[in-house]
């Protein structure tokens, strides 16, 4: 009997985190075995997650898709039948010219996100491909923008410190962010600070597992995070706890900060935030007498209809009180600025036919497939979930049964959204891919060559694409290259950075850190209009906006009595690992966090049903009653597929299209609803 063949090779976790982990794979004879961290990376450090200690089970899945299928049922029956690659290509390539010939290339519009984070395969051949064809342009702000828009207006770009020197701050707010479940190893580097001496606190609308490993939590009203900003600032601004010389050089509007911050004293803020005064104040004189402060900010507190302006207004604290260029002090948002690579390379916006072609906003497809004009009539979904994961569902999906609507996906299982598919096409695990990948919140770039042979008839997103558009007849010298080729292309860029990283480099070593030489930037470069970091922004007044922080409540009617947040749980991202029985058995079923106070009123006890409706739509589902929310607020976790969960229902059917105040973000956060027991 011949000897097993064992080896451990190394790759990277291509899940959208910020951590973006640098993994060991163990195979035997060609097969993966397990996973675990690779301990020489110098951030992740061997740690990683639950989810993708599993990874091997969502490979070798039994319901992977491994070969090219069309529908032969109606629209959400599931009824496909196996075709050749071939057969499908000369499908989409007909109706793709057929409709250009017919209405125009506008009518054709790509639906992706970051299923995948690898460069290549999330925003490469991709963009390519779509801007040769002159398709309507996608608004990919279902995540970030909004929170993106807010820090670049006070900040001027997506940078903050470098994580790896938080282990050196003394004051910590985790704010919006729940780090144990979305950060692992910000955890980290913050229980090592702790060991020295730091305090950590979460802000949140929810106490979670960042709220157990933190030294203190404050429970905040969802929306309201801008007018705790502006009530930090009060209390600093007239306790004297702010940095004189820094605010002299470094920031730009500090006396009209001065006057809104005024209108925000702690007794004010407590009504809007649910916070008491006492701990606004508290929280306020900690944060100004302590050096060096970092604050984390999360996702979560942009997912509002004033979204960006609290995350702006969270962004002027660290300059209130001089932080920057303090090692260990600062912010993080995020860090994409350090590793961003050639994207005109990348995704060359030069081949457009037409550069001024319509664009649509992600958070706004079932409008667009119901209304637009003229009219979406192919989709091409692949990296994302739409029948999930895009906000209010039943106008998403009564689109998507559209007759007269032809929809590709291209994905590893049949999701929901292959349900309304008229094609779908098998794609390749990461492990399948050459790829880039870069971390939005670490500074390291890391190279991913494949370890494993395409399973099935499975092809990456690059290689789908590539073929798609040499059979279009595209240019060779464009779609004809390799992974490799490509990696150079976004290699080549002139920034202190990258610092001259050649492909070689990453191949060898696996791994680069984005040369900073500074804890950050920030204070000696400032990429705003004015140079400085700005608490009043003529950009903004330019665009209609507030110039200095002010907050807004948001905008659903105040006569639905409950505010409901749509967050993430442990063991999925977004709708990712949905249909893996480990992990759907460690979260049980969806549930609704409920203050107490309120299912008392409701007669409500733990683990009873409830509807959950508003104007959008409905959504039943089990309470679980805790203090882990204030009175008025409701908090679900995970989305959840219903194909394959009997009984579980969309709760993005309650969310809306509302775009946010900046950045055309996602307003998921900012949902109204009442509800009432099921009996």
């Amino acid at each position: 009997m011949p000897a097993t063949e064992t080896k451990v090779v190394r790759s990277v976790c291509p899940f959208d985190c910020p951590d973006t982990c640098s993994l060991h794979v163990k195979m035997e004879d060609g097969v993966i075995t397990s996973i675990d961290g690779n301990s020489e990376h110098p951030v992740t450090q061997g740690a990683i997650c639950n989810k993708v200690r599993h990874l091997n089970e969502r490979v070798y899945h039994p319901d992977r898709l491994m070969h090219p299928m069309r529908r032969v049922g109606p629209k959400g029956s599931l009824a496909f039948e196996r075709i050749s690659w071939d057969e499908a290509y000369d499908e989409i390539t007909r109706r793709l010219k057929d409709k250009i010939t017919e209405k125009g290339a506008e009518s054709i519009l790509p639906y992706s996100f970051y299923g995948n984070m690898g460069i290549l395969n999330a925003e490469g051949m991709d963009r390519r491909f779509f801007h040769r064809l002159g398709a309507s342009q996608l608004e990919r702000t279902i995540c970030n923008a909004a929170g993106s828009a807010g820090y670049r207006y006070t900040m001027g770009a997506a940078a903050g410190i470098d994580p790896e020197d938080t282990v050196h701050s003394k004051y910590v707010l985790v704010w919006g962010c729940n780090l144990v479940s979305t950060n692992m190893h910000q955890v980290m580097y913050l229980t090592e600070a702790r060991k020295r001496g730091a305090k950590i606190v979460h802000i949140d609308v929810h106490r979670n597992r960042t709220s157990a490993w933190a030294d203190e939590f404050i429970g905040i009203l969802p929306g309201t995070d801008t007018a705790l900003a502006l009530g930090m600032m009060h209390v600093l601004i007239k306790e004297g706890l702010t940095d004189a010389e820094f605010i002299a050089n470094h920031t730009k509007g500090y006396d009209e900060l001065i006057a809104q911050a005024e209108s925000y004293p702690p007794e004010k803020v407590s009504q809007i935030t649910g916070i008491p005064a006492d701990v606004i104040v508290g929280l306020a004189r900690e944060y100004g007498n302590a050096s060096p402060s970092f604050i984390r900010i999360g996702n979560g507190l942009q997912h509002h209809d004033n979204g960006g302006m609290a995350v702006r207004a969270i962004a002027c604290l660290p300059a209130l009180t001089g932080q920057w260029g303090i090692l260990g002090g600062g912010a993080i948002k995020g860090n994409g600025y350090y590793s961003a690579v050639n994207s005109y390379k990348l995704e060359r916006p030069d081949l457009m036919p037409d550069r001024n072609v319509r664009s649509i906003n992600m958070n706004r497809l079932g409008e667009a497939l119901l209304t637009a004009e003229p009219s979406v009539d192919i989709l091409f979904v692949y990296n994302s979930n739409p029948a999930v994961v895009a906000p209010d569902q039943n106008q998403v999906r009564q689109g998507l049964m559209r007759d007269d609507l032809f929809t590709v996906v291209h994905d590893l299982f049949l999701t929901d959204t292959c349900q309304y598919a008229d094609l779908v096409l098998p794609a390749t695990s990461h492990f399948e891919n050459r790829d880039l990948f870069a971390s939005y919140w670490h500074l390291y770039l890391q190279l991913h060559e494949p370890i494993i042979e395409p399973m099935g008839e499975c092809k990456s997103n690059f290689t789908l694409f590539k073929e798609l558009g040499m059979r279009m007849g595209f240019e060779a010298e464009t779609f004809d290259i390799t992974e490799e080729q490509m990696i150079r292309q976004a290699l080549d860029r002139s920034t202190p950075y990258l610092d001259g990283l050649a492909y070689e480099d990453l191949e060898r070593d696996g791994w680069a850190k984005m040369k900073l030489n500074k804890p950050s930037m920030f204070p000696d470069k400032i990429p705003t209009p004015s140079g400085k970091i700005e608490f009043y922004s003529a950009a903004m007044l330019k665009a209609g906006l507030p110039p200095v922080p002010e907050y807004v409540p948001i905008h659903e009617p105040e006569e639905l009595p409950f505010l409901l947040v749509t967050g993430p749980n442990h063991s999925f991202i977004n709708s990712t690992f949905g249909n893996q029985d480990r992990l759907k058995r460690l979260e049980k079923q969806p549930t609704a966090d409920m203050n107490a106070e309120d299912a008392a009123s409701h007669r409500l006890q733990n683990g009873d049903k409830v509807r959950i409706w508003n104007e959008r739509g409905e959504c039943r589902i089990a309470v679980k009653v805790a203090n882990n929310v204030l009175p008025g607020v409701l908090v679900t976790q995970g989305l959840w597929w219903e194909h394959g969960n009997e009984g579980v229902q969309a709760v993005n059917s309650l969310t809306s299209q509302r775009l946010s105040d900046m950045g055309g973000g996602a307003t998921f956060f900012s949902t109204r609803v009442d509800m009432e027991k099921i009996e």
